[in-house]
């Protein structure tokens, strides 16, 4: 199986770099205090950290926002997952515990400031993909059965014609989304090749070495960018 992103994102998006960590045959029904842990440390890290602080002006924050532009998104009214946990901690309110794999994901992103995903490779055999809507495309907003049909040159992420998330990763859909069951997982890490490459790699290792010591499984990592736009797993 394999991650691509197409030609057409990197026509707009010429730096765009994503790491990427694979694992398989987690066990996201049990409950795991190191992952709570780490939750509450890099939660009441950033609360302190942005505390007052305006997050869309935050110097790590601006070039995903310039990215959404690009690619045809309005960062304010549709800011990067990033954006959107800190400007809450930046308000003093908490993060909900939702379930190991994705209590992790944002663990992880809020400890190096950057913005990631983690979807559910449970059950798929087409290609996970990063591109641009095509007809025949649906999207079902996550917590319900209402099926969306894609704005014309939408970024977003999907396997065959099942949308997974709306502009780029701003909203997410039934298909793909990380519950108790999940067994397969792929999260892909979002920087650019100019601006925070290293800190992308670092966080990669950080994740993978974190989801197989907690869960006991082995992991896959790769990278994607323009010059290597696919890449392939197990």
């Amino acid at each position: 199986m394999k991650f691509i992103v197409t030609p057409e994102i990197f026509e707009k998006l010429p730096n765009l770099y994503v790491g990427v960590v694979v694992a398989k045959e987690v066990d996201n029904s049990q409950d795991y205090p190191k992952i709570n842990e780490l939750l509450n440390k890099y939660m009441n890290f950033s609360q302190e950290r942005f505390d007052g602080v305006n997050v869309k002006e935050n110097e790590e924050i601006i070039p995903y926002r310039e990215a959404f532009r690009k690619i045809g998104i309005n960062p304010n009214r549709y800011p990067c997952s990033a954006e959107a946990l800190f400007k809450r901690l930046s308000k003093g309110k908490d993060l909900p515990h939702i379930n190991p794999l994705v209590d992790l994901n944002n663990a992880i992103s809020l400890k190096y400031t950057l913005f990631m995903g983690t979807h559910s490779l449970d059950g798929i055999e087409d290609n996970i993909m990063m591109r641009v809507a095509q007809p025949g495309d649906n999207f079902i907003p996550l917590g319900t059965d209402k099926i969306e049909e894609p704005d014309e040159e939408e970024v977003f992420y999907a396997v065959g014609k099942y949308v997974r998330t709306r502009r780029w990763t701003w909203c997410q859909s039934e298909h793909g989304k990380i519950i108790d069951q999940t067994r397969d997982v792929f999260f892909p890490i979002y920087g650019f090749t100019d601006v925070n490459k290293d800190i992308v790699n670092k966080a990669r290792t950080d994740l993978a070495i974190r989801v197989a010591e907690i869960f006991g499984v082995k992991t896959q990592v790769g990278s994607v960018d323009r010059n290597h736009p696919e890449f392939e797993w197990e």
